[in-house]
């Protein structure tokens, strides 16, 4: 298997990224026309427990396998590396039979923390089912975590790229096609649709496995059967357990505070909302705008901050190694102010156009556009905190990313049922107020966060402050522009072909306005660079280079 450099193991990644995220992006619109509001809620339920027990399984390891076999692999301990790699497939197995089991034998409870008690939707039956058959998937997904982890530490990173877009492609394969055909087919109920389609979360780690399992196996350059060196016959079995625990420990707390969060939603929204005389139908339909559908296209902002901490994590790990505080000032800064120049003004054209938005995916509907004009901006703070959250750790501030991990897990748990009775006072629907609350605390977390790395490299953020006063005044301009546009043209049609077609005209004079202020302005120039900026535009033949 080829070896890749740094960079190019970089573009593999994050190639294998963009195109898992369009795959999910895409399949959600025929899914949605498939198992609609009520089966988009059972789906949500199911996957958001489904993540908490898989990232108590799999997260930090797979990171810890890849860190220690490159670790021996650059030491040439061939011997060593192997039984690392053993040793993490014998802790994994541990993990998931445990996961599996208390994720199947509990998963009564489990339902009936979520719907317990709540009528005229999904029932606890319903849940519990589909909590059971996506927990398969826990037996699978942590061995392929493990061995992509093992192939990343040799530096192999087509392999991991592959298996992504596989997995996507056969996940997907089984949820469209197995839902189809369990509702429009063989005329099935409802739930048993959506057990089938989140089956294919076990379906795709599957295929996935088995492809990253044979090129293993084949591979004839990984140097598996070596025998031990002196120096290898003295580590024992027990001191590489203790580095992999070492290792993963912090990424399994973070992303399990992370899971958490998100669930919190499921066992709260429902309840709550029914709490304050909603229907049952209107409150699983908030959850599954908030946890599914809605997630899936707020992708389009996230892969921003996905792509610029791909890109942020190793030059600041190489810079804080020799404490060149300078370097790591300068990167966290541009990563802030490109983070501010793109994501800002997408999520507020994404915003003001999301009828026509949600339309094109999913149909008309006036209430989940409603909730997801607001849901879509709640991306601007949770990027931010996200490209926060990766700069403190990789400096090794694992006590800082945790501190304000599991503040915002409290205050989200303490204030979630409380903010709604709150909307409701003062006259706002209350469906709006876990959106809020999760704005308001990603903001208190990204300050803290922000608050830590100026006490540690002693960055100044006047700079990134002013290209964000600077990008949210082009926005505004941008969203004046296209309100006149609305006056003469309306921003909304009922249908897909109409909805495009005013996406694709509001978005040429949106880009259009906000690029031609953001460059008048000086904005573009002051976060790229000057010469970066006559690079691009000299291409261009009627552009003029200034003086």
């Amino acid at each position: 298997m080829k070896r890749t450099g740094f960079l190019a193991g970089a573009f593999i990644s994050v190639l294998g990224i963009v195109i898992c995220k369009v795959i999910g992006l895409v399949y959600v619109i025929p899914f949605y026309a498939i198992i609609g509001t009520q089966g988009g809620a059972l789906y949500s339920y199911a996957y958001s427990i489904y993540n908490v027990f898989l990232n108590l399984a799999t997260s930090g390891i797979p990171v810890a396998m890849s860190k220690v076999v490159s670790e021996y692999n650059e030491m040439k301990f061939y011997n060593t590396k192997e039984r690392v790699f053993k040793i993490g497939l014998k802790v994994i197995s541990l993990l998931c039979i445990i996961s599996f089991l208390v994720l199947f034998i509990f998963a009564p409870s489990l339902a009936n923390m979520i719907i317990g008690g709540v009528e005229g939707g999904n029932s606890v039956e319903d849940v519990t089912m589909v909590i059971r058959v996506i927990s398969t998937a826990v037996l699978v997904v942590p061995f392929l975590s493990v061995s992509k982890g093992y192939l990343q530490g040799h530096k192999i990173m087509q392999v991991s790229a592959i298996s992504d877009i596989l997995e996507q492609l056969a996940r997907v394969t089984v949820i469209l096609l197995g839902s189809f055909l369990a509702l429009k087919v063989f005329h099935l109920s409802l739930n048993t649709a959506v057990g089938v389609a989140v089956f294919g979360a076990t379906a795709g780690a599957i295929v996935a496995y088995f492809y990253v399992f044979l090129k293993i196996r084949k591979a004839k350059d990984l140097k598996r059967n070596e025998k031990p060196i002196v120096e290898e016959k003295k580590i024992t079995n027990k001191a590489l357990v203790r580095k992999i625990v070492f290792y993963a420990m912090p990424f399994v707390i973070i992303s399990l505070l992370q899971s958490i969060y998100v669930m919190v939603d499921v066992f709260t929204v429902v309840k709550g909302l029914v709490g304050l005389g909603y229907t049952t139908a209107i409150s699983e339909n908030v959850v599954s705008v908030i946890q599914t559908w809605g997630s899936k296209l707020n992708m389009i902002v996230m892969s921003i901050s996905t792509g610029i901490i791909t890109s942020l994590i190793p030059t600041i790990a190489s810079a804080y190694a020799v404490k060149n505080f300078k370097e790591v000032n300068g990167k966290i800064t541009q990563a802030l102010q490109t983070l501010f120049l793109v994501t800002i003004p997408l999520s507020f054209f994404i915003s003001f156009m999301s009828s026509a938005v949600w339309t094109v995916f999913y149909g008309y509907d006036e209430l989940n556009s409603s909730i997801f004009r607001l849901l879509i901006l709640s991306q601007i703070p949770l990027s931010v905190c996200s490209v926060m959250v990766n700069a403190n750790q990789t400096m090794n501030k694992t006590k800082v990313t945790i501190t304000a991990l599991f503040g915002s897990l409290i205050f989200k748990i303490l204030l979630n049922v409380p903010f709604m009775h709150l909307f409701s006072f003062i006259g706002i629907e209350s469906y709006y107020a876990t959106i809020s609350l999760n704005m308001i605390i990603d903001t208190l977390a990204s300050l803290y966060l922000l608050k830590k790395v100026k006490k540690e490299t002693g960055i100044s953020y006047m700079r990134a402050l002013r290209s964000l006063i600077k990008v949210i005044m082009c926005t505004l301009i941008m969203l004046l522009g296209l309100s006149i546009l609305n006056l003469f043209i309306p921003s909304f049609s009922v249908n897909r072909i109409g909805s495009i077609l005013y996406i694709i005209l509001y978005g040429i004079i949106g880009v259009f306005i906000y690029f031609f202020m953001a460059y008048k302005s000086n904005t573009i120039s002051e976060i790229v660079g000057k010469d970066f900026m006559d690079k691009i535009f000299s291409k261009l033949k009627f552009y003029k280079k200034r003086a």
